[in-house]
């Protein structure tokens, strides 16, 4: 789906630098980087689990050193 946004002449300049800055190919991607940033959203949850404490792997008797 898309959708058409009106933006002023100084704000398609402003993405415009952006683009070119950061070398991604659309303004979509550089609207969805601000936004991911803004809201503290990461790229990906994969792996992800509300709640769960960091992983650290229990040291087994039989092979301790």
């Amino acid at each position: 789906m898309h959708t058409t946004v009106q933006i002023s002449d100084e704000t398609r300049r402003l993405l415009d630098r952006l683009k070119k800055e950061t070398g991604l190919p659309s303004y979509d991607e550089v609207i969805k980087r601000l936004a991911t940033a803004r809201t503290g959203m990461p790229e990906s949850l994969f792996g992800a689990c509300k709640g769960s404490l960091p992983f650290s792997r229990e040291i087994e008797a039989e092979h301790a050193l």
